[in-house]
C-alpha cells in the first residue's frame, strides 16, 4: 500500500502547476530504436527560470522523436525547437485548464484509491485462504481482515491528503 500512495504522489508531481519542473516531463517515454524510453534517460533536462523547462539531448538525432513525442503528450504544451535543444514554455494557467487539471488529478487519486483497494482484497484473499487450510483460527483471521481495512483506510486518507494539497496548489498557483 505504501508503495501504491508512492506511486500516486509520483503521478501527482508530473501534474504542472503554472510554474517550470522538470518532473513534468517524468511521465514522457520517447520510441527510441523501437523501445520506449524514458525522456530523463535520453536528454538534460532543466529549468532555467520559472516559466522555461530546457531539454537538450545527448544524442543530436533524437531531438525530432523527442520533439513529436512531446507534443503528442497529454502535456499541453508545445515545444520550440531550436535544432539543439527543446525549450516548454510554460505560460500561466487559465481558469479552465486549471480545472481540466484538477480533473485529470482527480483520475489519477482514483487510480490511487482503487490499487490500495486491489491490495486489501488480495490480503484479505490469502488470510481467508490460510483460515480456510486450517492455518490461523477464525477469530486471527477475523483480527487479521480488520487490520488490512485499517491500513487500507490509513492508505486512502493518507491518497486523499495528497490529492488535496495538489488541489490546492493548481487552483491557487
Amino acid at each position: 500500500m505504501r508503495k501504491a500512495i508512492e506511486a500516486t504522489a509520483g503521478n501527482f508531481a508530473t501534474i504542472r502547476t503554472g510554474r517550470a519542473s522538470t518532473s513534468l516531463l517524468d511521465r514522457i517515454n520517447v520510441e527510441y530504436y523501437g523501445q520506449p524510453t524514458p525522456l530523463k534517460t535520453l536528454a538534460t533536462i532543466t529549468t532555467p527560470d520559472a516559466s522555461t523547462v530546457l531539454i537538450q539531448p545527448y544524442d543530436p538525432s533524437s531531438l525530432r522523436l523527442i520533439e513529436k513525442t512531446i507534443l503528442e503528450s497529454d502535456l499541453g504544451l508545445p515545444p520550440s525547437n531550436d535544432g539543439k535543444t527543446i525549450r516548454l514554455n510554460i505560460p500561466p494557467l487559465t481558469a479552465e485548464r486549471r480545472k481540466d487539471l484538477v480533473k485529470v488529478l482527480r483520475n489519477l487519486a482514483e487510480e490511487g484509491r482503487v490499487a490500495v483497494r486491489n491490495i486489501r482484497r488480495h490480503a484479505i484473499d490469502e488470510v481467508r485462504k490460510e483460515e480456510k487450510d486450517a492455518k490461523v483460527s477464525e477469530d486471527e483471521a477475523r483480527r487479521l481482515q480488520d487490520e488490512v481495512q485499517k491500513l487500507t483506510d490509513k492508505s486512502i486518507q493518507q491518497i486523499e491528503k495528497l490529492f488535496e494539497a495538489k488541489e490546492k496548489e493548481i487552483t491557487t498557483v
